[in-house]
């Protein structure tokens, strides 16, 4: 692979060099806080982007929290708490992302040996768009759990409706949230995955195992990179690529159920991806 001789390169040099004189170095702290949090991104985007501009986004502190995570929320703070903001103004694209959504997750749910219907949870739900026409159809009571407490504060009324079934509003990051043990028939996440670190996404889709009923799945929604990964500065996110995905997935203990591209998007979009993920390595869809 391309990046592999930058990378064994990069690691001869510091086989070479005093760890006691370079280890309060930036360029030691940046490869070491990249390794630990990007553990299979890191390669790809060490030779890709300035050392500089990657020292900033993962190793630096604001308000006691890697950069990376600050930089996220004040990218949020100025994002409307509407549909248009939680589409990043394509609004046109949502229709087809519920429809195509709805049609996936009604292949897995309801039937004999599938997920049951009785409570799904919405992670990086925003005001709850997923909620209202992909999960609130389908199941008696949903959850929602985003960082920012103006989404939820909306999604309360974006969801007031009679016989909606909303139970729960969290207001956590998806690093810190700790999911009760066999709760949820469905844990969706869209569009926030690529906010966490691989360290941190792991250990999240770990939790989210712990976190299904029988039968239960999670439903993984995300941007996928056509080659390597993507990091967007403006918005603190990673875009992976398919294999780095898999291997993460494969790594927190889930199975890939069945995996289906999302159609009707323009050809200059990020290609985006279903998976259905399950507990079980031998169960099929």
């Amino acid at each position: 692979m391309a990046h592999l001789g930058a990378h064994l390169a990069f690691r001869a040099r510091w086989q070479k060099t005093d760890h006691d004189l370079c280890r309060h170095s930036m360029s030691f702290i940046l490869h070491r806080a990249i390794r630990n949090d990007f553990f299979q991104s890191y390669l790809y985007l060490l030779e890709k982007l300035p050392l500089v501009k990657l020292y900033a986004l993962t190793s630096q502190v604001i308000n006691g929290e890697m950069q990376f995570y600050a930089r996220a929320k004040l990218f949020y703070q100025e994002v409307p708490a509407t549909e248009a903001g939680m589409m990043g103004n394509f609004i046109e694209l949502s229709n087809p992302d519920i429809q195509a959504s709805r049609k996936f997750l009604g292949k897995f749910v309801g039937g004999p040996g599938q997920a049951g219907t009785g409570c799904a949870l919405d992670c990086g739900s925003g005001i709850g768009r997923v909620s209202k026409h992909v999960l609130l159809p389908v199941f008696r009571r949903v959850e929602l759990v985003d960082m920012m407490p103006a989404f939820l504060r909306e999604a309360q009324t974006y969801l007031r409706a009679p016989g909606l079934g909303v139970e729960n509003f969290h207001c956590r990051s998806l690093q810190e949230f700790a999911l009760p043990a066999g709760r949820y028939d469905v844990i969706w996440i869209q569009w926030v995955s690529g906010h966490l670190t691989d360290k941190d996404l792991l250990a999240f889709l770990s939790r989210c195992r712990g976190g299904l009923r029988e039968n239960g799945l999670v439903i993984l929604k995300d941007n996928v990179a056509r080659e390597g990964c993507a990091l967007d500065l403006a918005d603190s996110s990673v875009t992976r690529d398919m294999g780095t995905l898999r291997s993460l997935i494969a790594q927190s203990g889930l199975a890939v159920l069945a995996q289906e591209e999302q159609d009707g998007f323009p050809e200059h979009c990020l290609p985006v991806w279903m998976f259905a993920l399950c507990s079980d390595p031998l169960r099929h869809a």
